[in-house]
């Protein structure tokens, strides 16, 4: 975690290494990091389908930032075809676990019934 936010590409180059390494090994909040690092381009060429891939993993596992981003994605179609059904059920996944951002988009959803009955 050194390595991030220190704002010159050297160390974003440097902190894609180290969270490649994590990320490859399992740990979620790596990916998720990895994944963050591919969506903005730090370090590494912006590539949402790469955000995607890693951002779903750290998912999968149940980091729940990692479901409000993936829910995100899905909603607005970037590194996936856009997907309101899909994007419901990661933000759900992460609303469940406390994510006011999650809960905020889960709410959006419903208000204009994107993926959803408008409720």
């Amino acid at each position: 975690m050194y390595y991030y936010g220190r704002g010159d590409d050297d160390n974003y180059s440097k902190a894609v290494e180290w969270y490649r390494k994590a990320a490859e090994q399992g740990y979620a909040l790596a990916q998720y990091n990895l994944g963050y690092m591919y969506q903005y381009g730090y370090g590494i060429d912006r590539n949402d389908s790469a955000a995607v891939e890693w951002h779903r993993k750290a998912a999968e596992q149940g980091h729940a930032h990692a479901q409000r981003i993936l829910g995100w994605m899905y909603q607005h179609g970037y590194g996936v075809d856009n997907n309101y059904s899909t994007a419901m059920k990661w933000y759900r996944k992460a609303a469940e676990q406390g994510h006011a951002d999650a809960q905020n988009h889960l709410g959006h959803m419903y208000q204009y019934g994107l993926g959803v009955d408008k409720n």
